[in-house]
Parts: structure tokens; C-alpha cells; sequence
């Protein structure tokens, strides 16, 4: 086999290594445009999951990289003089130019072919000359760009500039300091990676950039600029560059990672923001793999074909958290106000890959530090401390998320209900949510929603918050009442989710004739007398809900239902005074929150579900979503409960571990109100991670509910939680431990006799 490698960067050198290791017949070349010893940014840090890869790959390189590293534990946070230290870390660091180093001379002992100085011919010739071409030529790859049709990259721009230094003395942890000038927000990204010398990365948004006067600045009066403004952090000592300029990151995906023979690897293919690892570690974890699918495949395609499918998820997941971790950085400015210590901590878990749990484990010091300073009685993970609001207090974080049942007749909640919602009170959360009930008949999604339009459903209602009151006492119960608008007159989520009925339509109304799908039935725009009919259909209902004992209504404004309809600019296309601007399509739900908040009982909560973003081009934008969120808080909303999407059949959500939390964190700290967060929160690590760093003030789930009806009462005994923020109901507290299983352990091997005599 001749194999062509465009790129001598760390992963295109160790994918030569370990193909010629594998087999010594393979012909091998690395193509390199620059000199051996040019080399882009400083230190380079790699995890022990990557490491523990290359011992066991190659350990002629392992011993060589192990001779150089930099090891430590600690991260320090300083933010407004004040420094806060978490250990327990574990990085590994070495310069980058001495790690070319160690691959060229690995390359070069295996017979490797390195040609320096040399473009490497075009990708089509050497897809002729070769049985595998490796394109390891970067985030600027022109193998990718030359089948650009092929691979289908797309690469998102973000929104701050950023510069790689160095300094010449050694960080003794990895450092994040923070300062605030004149001009904005700046941080310092800075680590080890010699006994004498560190990375240091300075970062900001680019409006601040402007505005400290870089743009007019070279290289060395950056350089320079940078030193002073960090002058305590750096000690009063001067950075030095390499060839740095100042840059704006950039995310790359690509669609596929081959074509033929020809395969992307490393930045060719994918990066990921600087803040939580290297390129270098995903390039070499792509040699890695490489390398192992064609050894273990018994063709070119299917090895190809492997590595892409053993890759893709693994890359996805390290993107999803680069994405949330610079996210956090460019929004750096929210977190400004927070208490030192949760700071610290809302910092070291902005990724969502160090957690709270996990954070305990590390340094359990200061993880009891930030819990005390939140106020956590001993021993009380966050979940379980309350939270009021208006006369009402949640014994603690945990909310059963509505969700719709489709198991109600003419609109009566029955014995499904009853079980659903009395089951999930017993489980042990704060809040048990309803599905959406609805205003009207006619408000309806489907012919099993529920309803608070007649006296005998709020009679049915009752028999269900009476239960809940007895059984569950400290369980509060909320209802949510909505229209489906255009989204109505559809089947039973099981039988064609969003199909309109075979038989038996109603008709829909909304706030633009505006079909949700193409075949879905069209939508009569309302008039404004149709509006004053609704709005007293919500009070209506709003009435029946307070007679019913609700705790807690909720106006549901999110997911394309009626209310919503009017918030997103995609599905509210009027010209009256509901239509156009923010301020007109905010104007009928808030009309519709006033006449019901007049109505639900003064010492009563009302949330707001909303839509924060609609995943589509020209729907509600981010700051969209705060100027709605601030609305509905200056109306006398007591939270925000912050959803996303299902306003258009043509969204493209960014699905991901708790995706829609960052829209929940935004609204708290722009508009300072309470906030829900919801959407792939499955864990009980992830809610006391969330609560602990301030990103939201309740966690909402839906899913692990249906799992498990007592996931709050197993979250409380998993973590040897005992105290008032959860109560076993009496008949169930002898389940209260986990049940015994039996032994699995096996004797552990203690003597080694290999070598010796028998």
C-alpha cells in the first residue's frame, strides 16, 4: 500500500508512525509545506484517555512524549482579586515544537518519507498514485475545498477574537484570569507546558476587541497590550509570539470524511474551541483510529467507513462541549455579578463534562465551599434546597415538565390522570406538572387533551390536586393552560404525530392563516373580536384551575400553540397592532397573562413557557427571547419556564446534553427573573450541577419521568439524602436503600509468579 499524507502537523506524523509500525511494507509520505522546526501556538495538552491510547499504540513515542511532559492538578480562577483553586484535575502538557520533534524522529526510524518545504501535489494526482491519501492539512485544508461537493463542510464563525502567546516561566496551575477594563470583558486562558515556559491565550468579544484600539495595533504592540493588562497574572513579565495574530474561531463539521481513497483527519475534518482540550488531542485520537480500523477491516471502504462511524460520535460530543464551553466565554459579561466561589464553579463546569458529582470526587473542598456559599445545609445537594415563589415554596429544585398524555375524553382528566400525576407526586418532586390543558374544544391538539372548559372537568381536576394535597403533601401541582392554535385537529401522537384527523375536524384558528405543515389544515386568522373571546376562554379556564386547587398556573407561550403563534415572527405575519414588531407580537399574550393574572389568586405563582429560539432562520433570536422574557417578568410572571423549537415543521434544533439550558441561563442573569430549564436534563448530577452554578432556579424533566416515577425519591437515596427537601410517602419508605443484588466481585489477582521458579 502507498499511502499519501498531506499535513506533517502531530496527527498527520503520528498517522505515518503508526501505519508504517503496522506494517513496514507500506510506502509512506508526509508532505509538509514549512520547515521541520516551524511550528504554529506553544504547549500542547493531552488527556490520559489520550494518552493511555498512544502507551498502548506506540510506546517508543509514549516514553519519549512522558520524558517531556508538564504534569499538574490544580485550575485557578481569578476573578476580581480574588483566586480560587480546584485540584484534583490532572493535565499533561509538552511544547509543541519538541512533539513535532519526537514524531519526526519516529517517523524517520520506522522509514517513513518526511518532504519538508514541499506542496504536496494535488489531491486528484495523488488519489491516483496512491491507495490512500490522508488529508491532515488543517482547518484551511484544500483537499477538502478541492471536493468541497464531496465532504459538504460547514463552518461556523463565533464571536470573539482570540491570540496564542507565551511566556517564559511556568504557571504552577492551569490559570483563568479575568479582567474587566474600560473597554469590556478580556480573559486569560494560560497553562504550562515546560519547566520554564507556559501558553498563554487572550481572549474577548470582538466589539471589545474594536474597542481596545487591536485592530490597530501589530504583533508586538498586541503583544505588549496583552502583558500589561494581565501584568499581575504574568507577574510583571513580558509574553512573546510566534507568528500570532489575532483570529476568530472557527467550528468546522463536514458531512463525510472520505471520498475514495481519500480521507480528512484532524482539523481537515473537524476542531473544537481551544478552551476545553487541543486539535491536537482529537487529531491523534483520529491517527489512533485510523490506523485500527485498517488493520481490523478487511477492505479500504469498510476501514474508511469504520473510522468515520467510530469517530463521528465521539468528535460530535467533544464539539457539542467546545460549543457550550466558548458559548460561556462569549457570554463571559452574565457571569460578572456571581459570588466568587460559584463563579469559580459555574467556570469549571460550563462544558457540562465536569459536573457537580464529578467535581466533588476531584476536590471535595472546594465543591462543600461553593454548596456552603449557596447555602446548601450539610449535607444537601443543591436539588434539595427550596426555592419560593410568591406564597409558594418548592421543598425543592425537581419539576415533572408537562407533558401530553392523549388519554382524556371530551377534555376529563380520568383514571389515567389520576395514576400519571399521583404517581409522579409520590416520586418525590417539587412540582408536578400537567399536560397542556386547554381553553376550548376547539383549543385542543387532539381529541385526548385534556380541558378546563366545562364544570365537570375542573370537578375531575379536583379529585386529582385533592390527591396529591393527601398523599404528597409538600408536592405542589400546576397547570398549564394553552391553545393549540394552528397546531390543533390532529391524531393522537401514536397514530401520526401532527397529522391532521381522518375524520371529525375542527375548525383551527391563529394569528396568520398560516398552515404548520404542507397538508395541514389552513388556520383562520383571528379578529380582534375572536381575540376577546379567547382571552376570556384562558380567564375561564384560569378560574376553573383556581377552584380546582392548583398551586400553580403556568400560560404556556412556547412550541407553535396559539400564544406562541403570536410571539414568532415565522408564524405571525399581521399587519394590525398584533403583527410586526416584538413589541406588537408580545402584545395579545400579555393581554391574555394580564386578565389571568387578575383572575389566579394574588398569592398564587404564574409561569410563562416560551419558546427561546425557533432553530430557524428569521424565528425569535436570542435577544428576542430575553426582551420577551422581560416582558412577561415586568407582568408580574414569577419564572420563566424556557423551552425551544416546535414552532416550524422545518427546525433544525441542536439537540445535545441539556441543549436548551444556555437559553434558560441567559434569561436569568439579562432579565433577573426565575428560571426553568428543560430539555435533556436526565441526570441528578446535571440538576445540581445547573442550580450550583446559577444557570437556573428549577430543572425540569420530562422523559426520566416516564422512566422512573420516583426518580426525585432515587435521586435523594443514590446520593444518602435524608433531609426535608424529599419525603418517602410512609407505605414506600422500606424501599427507601437500594435493594441488595448479589456478589459479582471475583478474588483480586495478589501475586505475581511469572519468571520465578515453580
Amino acid at each position: 500500500m502507498r499511502v499519501a499524507i498531506i499535513g506533517g502537523g502531530p496527527g498527520g506524523l503520528y498517522a505515518a508512525a503508526l501505519l508504517k509500525r503496522l506494517d513496514p511494507t507500506r510506502e509512506i509520505t508526509v508532505w509538509e509545506r514549512n520547515a521541520p522546526d516551524d511550528t504554529f501556538g506553544f504547549g500542547v495538552v493531552l488527556s490520559d484517555e489520550t494518552l493511555g491510547g498512544i502507551e498502548h499504540a506506540d510506546p517508543v513515542v509514549y516514553e519519549a512524549m512522558c520524558a517531556e511532559f508538564v504534569r499538574w492538578d490544580d485550575i485557578d480562577i481569578v476573578h476580581r482579586g480574588t483566586r480560587h483553586t480546584s485540584g484534583g484535575h490532572g493535565f499533561a502538557a509538552l511544547g509543541r515544537r519538541r512533539l513535532l520533534e519526537i514524531l519526526h524522529e519516529r517517523c524517520r526510524a520506522l522509514g517513513v518519507e518526511l518532504r519538508f518545504r514541499a506542496k504536496a501535489p494535488h489531491p486528484e494526482e495523488l488519489a491516483q498514485t496512491h491507495d490512500l491519501v490522508v488529508a491532515a492539512d488543517g482547518i484551511n485544508s484544500t483537499t477538502r475545498e478541492t471536493y468541497a461537493d464531496v465532504f459538504r463542510p460547514r463552518v461556523t464563525t463565533h464571536r470573539c477574537r482570540y491570540i496564542w502567546l507565551a511566556a517564559d516561566f511556568a504557571f504552577d496551575a492551569f490559570r483563568f484570569d479575568i479582567a474587566e477594563t474600560e473597554h469590556g470583558v478580556m480573559q486569560l486562558h494560560g497553562y504550562p507546558y515546560a519547566s520554564d515556559a507556559s501558553t498563554v491565550i487572550v481572549e474577548m468579544r470582538e466589539e471589545v476587541w474594536q474597542a481596545a484600539g487591536f485592530a490597530e495595533l501589530d504583533e508586538a504592540g498586541s503583544v505588549e497590550r496583552c502583558a500589561k493588562i494581565f501584568a499581575e497574572a504574568l507577574r510583571g513579565r513580558p509574553l512573546r509570539s510566534n507568528k500570532s495574530a489575532w483570529t476568530t474561531f472557527r467550528t468546522l463539521t463536514n458531512e463525510h470524511w472520505s471520498h475514495g481513497t481519500t480521507v480528512l483527519l484532524g482539523d481537515a475534518a473537524h476542531t473544537a474551541h481551544f478552551s476545553i482540550g487541543s486539535g491536537t488531542k482529537l487529531a491523534v485520537e483520529d491517527a489512533l483510529a485510523l490506523a485500527a480500523c485498517l488493520e481490523e477491516q478487511p477492505s479500504l471502504d469498510k476501514a474508511l467507513a469504520a473510522y468515520e462511524e467510530e469517530r463521528r460520535p465521539v468528535v460530535a460530543s467533544t464539539q457539542r462541549a467546545a460549543r457550550a464551553s466558548l458559548e460561556w466565554f462569549e457570554n463571559l459579561d452574565l457571569y460578572l455579578g456571581q459570588p466568587a466561589r460559584q463563579f469559580a464553579f459555574n467556570l469549571l463546569t460550563r462544558s457540562r463534562r465536569v459536573t457537580h458529582d464529578n467535581l466533588r470526587l476531584r476536590d471535595a473542598r472546594f465543591t462543600g465551599a461553593v454548596e456552603r456559599e449557596f447555602g446548601c445545609p450539610d449535607g444537601t445537594p443543591p436539588m434539595f434546597t427550596p426555592l419560593r415563589l410568591r406564597g409558594l415554596t418548592l421543598r425543592n429544585r425537581v419539576v415533572v415538565s408537562p407533558m401530553d398524555m392523549y388519554s382524556a375524553v371530551d377534555g376529563l382528566p380520568g383514571d389515567f390522570h389520576l395514576v400519571h400525576l399521583g404517581a409522579r407526586a409520590l416520586g418525590g418532586a417539587g412540582l408536578v406538572m400537567t399536560e397542556m390543558v386547554c381553553v376550548s374544544a376547539e383549543g385542543r391538539i387532539t381529541p385526548g387533551c385534556t380541558g378546563l372548559y366545562t364544570g365537570e372537568q375542573a370537578d375531575s381536576w379536583r379529585r386529582i390536586t385533592d390527591f396529591v394535597h393527601a398523599q404528597s403533601p409538600g408536592t405542589a401541582i400546576g397547570v398549564q393552560l394553552g391553545h393549540s392554535g394552528r397546531k390543533g385537529s390532529t391524531r393522537l401522537m401514536w397514530e401520526g404525530m401532527d397529522e391532521p384527523l381522518e375524520d371529525g375536524n375542527w375548525p383551527l384558528a391563529a394569528a396568520s392563516a398560516l398552515p404548520y405543515k404542507p397538508g395541514s389544515q389552513v388556520p383562520r386568522e383571528l379578529t380582534r373580536a375572536q381575540l376577546t373571546d379567547l382571552r376570556e376562554q384562558f380567564t375561564a379556564a384560569a378560574g376553573r384551575a383556581a377552584g380546582a386547587g392548583f398551586d400553580l398556573l403556568e400560560l404556556h407561550c412556547a412550541h407553535g400553540y396559539l400564544l406562541s403563534g403570536f410571539l414568532s415572527p415565522l408564524t405571525n405575519r399581521r399587519t394590525d397592532a398584533y403583527g410586526g414588531s416584538l413589541e406588537n407580537r408580545l402584545r395579545f399574550p400579555l393581554e391574555v397573562f394580564d386578565a389571568v393574572r387578575e383572575i389566579w389568586p394574588g398569592e398564587k405563582p404564574m409561569t410563562v413557557r416560551i419558546s427561546a429560539t425557533d432553530w430557524a432562520a428569521g424565528g425569535t433570536s436570542a435577544e428576542d427571547a430575553v426582551g420577551i422574557a422581560r416582558a412577561f417578568a415586568a407582568h408580574g410572571a414569577d419564572a420563566i419556564d424556557v423551552s425551544t423549537g416546535q414552532v416550524v415543521c422545518d427546525e433544525r434544533p441542536d439537540f445535545g446534553r441539556s441543549y436548551q439550558t444556555p437559553y434558560a441561563d441567559r434569561i436569568r442573569h439579562r432579565v433577573g427573573v426565575p428560571v426553568i430549564a428543560v430539555g435533556a436534563i436526565s441526570s441528578w448530577d446535571d440538576v445540581n450541577s445547573l442550580i450550583l452554578a446559577g444557570r437556573t432556579d428549577l430543572c425540569a424533566l420530562a422523559r426520566p419521568h416516564l422512566y422512573d416515577p420516583h426518580w426525585t425519591l432515587h435521586a435523594a437515596a443514590e446520593q444518602g439524602y435524608e433531609g426535608p427537601g424529599v419525603a418517602w410517602p410512609a407505605p414506600y419508605r422500606a424501599g427507601s436503600r437500594r435493594p441488595r443484588t448479589g456478589r459479582t466481585d471475583t478474588p483480586k489477582q495478589r501475586l505475581t509468579l511469572d519468571g520465578r521458579r515453580r
